[in-house]
Formats: C-alpha cells, structure tokens, sequence
C-alpha cells in the first residue's frame, strides 16, 4: 500500500490538494500511523486534539456527530496520549506523522490554542490536512488554528466572543462575524465558544441527513438545540 508522505510546503498543498478515495488498512499495533485509520464506505470525520483542548469543544460535537448513520470518528494528534484541560485524557488512533483523507476535520479550541498558533510544525500539517478534507469544522478559539494559515482569507468565519479579538487579529484578511453562532462559508464550518460547538454539529447533521435526522438527535440527547445559527446572545459590538 502506497504511504502518503508529509509535505512540509503549504504552497505546494494548497495546489495540489486532490481528496483521494479512502483505501482500508491494516492497523498495526506497533504504530499508530497509518496509510488511513479509517474503515472503507464510513463518514470519516478526524478530530484533531492536543493538549489542553477544551474538553466539550471536542466531545459535544463528536456525542451528536457519532450518531449519524455509517459514520466513523478517529482522533488525531502529535502524540499518543493527550491532556485535556479539564484534565481526562484521551487516546489518538493516528499521529500528525502524515495526514489523512477525511469528510469532516474537526478542530476544537482551548488554552492550547494560545501556544499552537506559533507552532510551524502544526501550522504545515494543517494546511496538509485541509487539503485532504471535504470539510473543515472548528469550534472556538479552534478557528485561531485556521487564522493562522491563509485557508479563510476572504471567507466569513466566527469564534469564541470571549475571545474574538485575539482570534480575529491573526489574519485581517477574514470577514470575521461578530454576530452568529455558527457560520458555513465553502467548505469551512466554525463555530462560537464551547457549546456553539454541539449547536452547529447539530445543524451539520441537518445539512448532510436532513431536519428529521437532526431532531431525533437531538431528542435522543435530551438536548436543547440552538437551531438559528443568528441567535448568538454572546455577540461582541
């Protein structure tokens, strides 16, 4: 089986970011990397996680998105065992040692988000990664990870109003969103702080299987689903 190799030039990536079929893999317990840590005919979503990350950024939209029908969720991250901030720890099924094709990259935010933004290494395997990726969705200050690339230059985009003007001086070149929940611009998804993140999951299971498929969802959750991706209380001026 043919290994992708990992492309440290982000131009190059940019211009040639072809989305490959998902081929199936044998997984190896000596190593966690992989040609693809995913299984044949699945909904691929890959979670990018670090240490620090906010612990319902990432686990609300993956409780409503795992509930999709044919759908498989995989964690990526630098190293194998990662610290959220709130403490638990969870385990990556693949390593940032090449990227992967995918449906859906999910980035959550955190704490960690203010020292990865300087981090190259991440910065490289992340525009890698958006190039193998149908979709992107980051909720929180995740949108800061993709601030600092080039990938939304010239797309609406939101974050954390906690935290919108430090997210929002990492690149001008993006038609920040002062009001909104969550906001779809292309093939980007980003969402406002913490919980906006399970509002939009919710809203991205209506855009892939329909209202129906969102409400059962959201009832089998006992949820109460923000569903107006305007409705935004937290909104800056």
């Amino acid at each position: 089986m043919q290994r992708r190799q990992f492309i440290k030039g982000a131009s190059v990536l940019m211009a040639t970011g072809v989305i490959a079929p998902a081929v199936q893999a044998a997984v190896s317990t000596s190593s966690l990397t992989t040609s693809t840590p995913f299984t044949e005919g699945k909904y691929r979503i890959l979670a990018l996680v670090f240490d620090d990350y906010e612990t319902l950024d990432l686990h609300g939209p993956v409780e409503m998105l795992g509930h999709m029908p044919n759908t498989e969720i995989k964690l990526v991250a630098a190293t194998e065992i990662v610290k959220s901030y709130q403490g638990p720890r969870v385990v990556a099924d693949c390593l940032m040692t090449e990227s992967y094709d995918c449906d859906l990259l999910l980035i959550p935010g955190g704490i960690g988000t203010r020292s990865l933004v300087n981090d190259t290494t991440l910065r490289q395997w992340l525009v890698a990664q958006i190039g193998r990726s149908q979709n992107v969705f980051t909720v929180c200050t995740g949108t800061a990870l993709l601030a600092m690339t080039s990938v939304l230059n010239g797309r609406k985009a939101t974050t954390n109003k906690m935290a919108f003007q430090w997210v929002s001086s990492l690149n001008d070149n993006v038609p920040w969103q002062v009001k909104a929940r969550w906001v779809l611009d292309g093939k980007f998804l980003t969402s406002s702080g913490v919980s906006a993140g399970t509002d939009a999951a919710l809203f991205w299971v209506k855009h892939l299987h329909g209202e129906l498929e969102a409400k059962r969802i959201q009832t089998l959750t006992e949820y109460d689903w923000n569903d107006d991706p305007l409705n935004d209380p937290y909104a800056v001026g």
